[in-house]
């Protein structure tokens, strides 16, 4: 475990914390939604912009705001 924290540049308690505590509800809802809107958005061929992919989305059934899809 040593020799990977180094060859990671990563502590051994910052290893082992990732370890015990696993990726937030908050977290794993955000890559869902980037991920959705990079595919509405390549599906669009790149001509959707956040007003029509939050219309895409919430017509979805995701309860989404334009601001956070802006982000």
């Amino acid at each position: 475990i040593e020799k990977m924290c180094k060859v990671l540049q990563v502590s051994k308690s910052g290893y082992y914390h990732w370890l015990k505590y696993p990726e937030g509800k908050r977290a794993k809802r955000h890559k869902e939604l980037l991920f959705k809107i990079k595919m509405i958005h390549s599906k669009s061929k790149g001509t959707y912009g956040s007003p029509r992919i939050t219309k895409e989305l919430q017509m979805s059934g995701i309860k989404i705001s334009q601001k956070t899809v802006t982000k």
